[in-house]
Order: structure tokens, then C-alpha cells, then sequence
């Protein structure tokens, strides 16, 4: 018999609805590929917890968002941290792995991020728009969102909330990392249309736009993707850094775009887990 490969608890909501995009054939896809090097099983995220002491390490990826069962996603982070679990990404991330003040902290040190508040005497920080956008701290895939003219702003309630001015823009486009080194980029040119996206060649200031953002954050293994907004006059915006359980699309690559992707997941994977790939 071969020797044992190193063994993977790929997590996944395989019955997730996405709105524009079927996270279960990424994830098809992604393990079929993983296995060449890996033992993989997959596993819904409210198993992960109590399959997770049997396999050398968790690969957390399209596991919905965590807003609908937060307890439970809150134990399995605890227990991983505490027994020293590998989990990929790594749960050292300062992002959407614990919920959005870091889009406070971040405009707070001087990132080009959207004007971000959370406190009801903040709101004169705001720049004048049309509408604001409220979402939840915790928030992920639009939910909770509303949209809120100034008026009404005024007597909104700032629990659990971030308050942004909705933003012109021109068009939507995200960064995709492993560890810290850039794989490629899409965008969505249509703003009403986030999620039909096309290939995107970034010119050399916006990878120094996104990897500011990666830098900053701590994670050496692991998979972030950078979303950004470009701004009628040209400047790129931060919209989100979610370094949970970022969607790839990787349908919408071409094939040595997506076989380099794998490629690098591998390695990276091995990184984490100290080990050889295979040739």
C-alpha cells in the first residue's frame, strides 16, 4: 500500500444558496484536486468541531456564513485555538474571521477604506450622501443590510452595527491571496451585478492597494481575498477583507490559472502543516 498522505476535515455547506454562484461545484472541484496530495473528508460546519481531533488539520472554505450558526462556529474557533488545531486559514486573522471592527481600526490608521462609523457621535465624521449603508458587526452576504437616508440615520440605533455612506462607484473588483503572495483578480464591471464577474489584469498600483491590506494582516497560511471599489475619480476603496471563507470563483479562470491556484494551495498547505508535497 502507498503511505499515508496527511489527512484533511475539508468544511463545507454543500447545500449553501449563493445568490450568482454554486459553492458546491468549488468545492467539488477543490477536493478532487486536494486529494492527489491529501487524505480529504468533508464535513458541514456544525460537524467540524466534533470530527476535527482525527485529521491533521481543518480547511474551513465555503461554510456560509457564520452569522447562522454563530455558537456553534464560536466553539469550534475556541477548541481549535485551545487543542492547537491547524485550521486553514489560520484563525490569527484580524478580518472577517472576527466580525467588521476592523474596518474601524483600519480607517482609524489611515487605510483607504470607506468612511466607517459605529457611535451615533461619529456621524459628522461621515461625508454627505444620498443614502448610508447599516450592516450588522457579524454581518456577511448582504444580510442585515439597510439602506438609510441622513434623516433617518439620525436616530438609528448603533447597536451591533457599522454605518458607511453608500458609495459611487464605477466597479467592483477583488484580490485573491495565498499566504501573501497574489494568484490573480476579477471584477464586476456592472455595479448592479456584483457577482458576474470577468478576468482582471490589476496594474502594479492596485497590488500595492491590496497587499497593504494582506500585510497588515496576520496570517502567513491561508486564502484572503481583497475587495475593493473604484471611485469615479480613479482611487480604490476597501470594501471588505474576508479571510474566513472567501468564494474563489475559480470557474471563471482559465485552466493554468486555476491548476497554478491548486499548485500554491498545496504548498501552502504542506507550509502549515510542515510537511513535503508531492513531486
Amino acid at each position: 500500500m502507498p503511505p499515508a498522505q496527511p489527512s484533511v476535515l475539508y468544511v463545507t455547506d454543500l447545500a449553501y444558496q449563493a445568490r450568482g454562484r454554486r459553492y458546491c461545484d468549488e468545492d467539488i472541484f477543490l477536493t478532487s484536486r486536494l486529494r492527489e496530495d491529501f487524505d480529504v473528508a468533508l464535513c458541514h460546519p456544525l460537524d467540524a468541531a466534533a470530527l476535527m481531533d482525527a485529521f491533521d488539520m481543518v480547511v474551513v472554505r465555503n461554510s456560509g456564513p457564520v452569522l447562522q450558526y454563530a455558537a456553534q462556529y464560536t466553539a469550534f474557533r475556541d477548541r481549535a485555538l485551545k487543542s492547537g488545531t491547524r485550521v486553514y486559514t489560520q484563525l490569527t486573522g484580524k478580518a472577517d474571521q472576527v466580525g467588521k471592527q476592523y474596518l474601524l481600526d483600519l480607517v482609524s490608521e489611515g487605510y483607504p477604506v470607506i468612511a466607517t462609523v459605529d457611535r451615533p457621535e461619529d456621524i459628522g465624521r461621515l461625508p454627505d450622501a444620498a443614502e448610508y449603508v447599516i450592516k450588522p458587526k457579524l454581518g456577511a452576504d448582504s444580510i442585515g443590510l439597510e439602506f438609510v437616508t441622513r434623516d433617518r440615520l439620525e436616530g438609528a440605533a448603533f447597536d451591533g452595527v457599522l454605518v458607511q455612506p453608500r458609495v459611487r462607484f464605477c466597479y467592483e473588483v477583488s484580490f485573491y491571496f495565498i499566504d501573501r503572495a497574489f494568484q490573480y483578480a476579477l471584477h464586476a464591471p456592472r455595479p448592479d451585478r456584483r457577482w458576474v464577474l470577468e478576468r482582471y489584469a490589476p496594474t502594479a498600483a492596485d497590488l500595492e492597494f491590496a497587499q497593504r491590506f494582506v500585510d497588515w494582516n496576520d496570517i502567513d497560511h491561508g486564502i484572503q481575498r481583497v475587495d475593493a471599489c473604484r471611485t469615479p475619480d480613479g482611487e480604490l476603496l476597501l470594501v471588505e477583507l474576508e479571510d474566513l471563507n472567501p468564494y474563489l470563483s475559480l470557474d471563471l479562470l482559465d485552466e493554468e490559472v486555476r491548476d497554478s491556484f491548486v499548485a500554491t494551495m498545496k504548498v501552502s498547505l504542506h507550509g502549515l502543516l510542515g510537511t513535503a508535497p508531492s513531486s
